[in-house]
């Protein structure tokens, strides 16, 4: 049974920004294996990585309905990518299955998160 469902926007030269002007905002966001991945990747690259993760991470917040804050937070998600590159959320507060989608174009990442609880 689907108990949740989460999307989020974000522009990437709004994040460029964020990131001139926080060069270690990535610590913020990713958590310790998302920065290994981060940090092997080219700088245009960083970018879109980033702001995929993020915005999986707000999504992921708003599908379980709290927010990014005490139950939801930065650290407590990660996200990682199978051998064939499919996204894998293996770690997150929620109890069941957890299902993600990013798209990225030139200006944006889009994200959406599914959370279904087994019958």
């Amino acid at each position: 049974m689907i108990t949740g469902i989460g999307v989020d926007l974000v522009d990437l030269d709004h994040m460029a920004s964020v990131c001139q002007k926080q060069p270690q905002i990535y610590k913020k966001i990713l958590t310790e294996k998302e920065c290994q991945v981060y940090k092997k990747h080219s700088e245009k690259r960083k970018l879109a990585f980033l702001a995929g993760r993020y915005a999986v991470k707000e999504a992921f917040s708003k599908a379980m309905g709290t927010g990014i804050g005490k139950t939801v937070t930065f650290q407590n998600i990660s996200i990682l990518n199978d051998e064939k590159g499919q996204l894998l959320v293996v770690q997150s507060p929620f109890k069941g299955n957890v299902f993600v989608s990013i798209s990225h174009s030139k200006r944006k990442a889009v994200a959406q998160v599914i959370l279904e609880r087994p019958q």
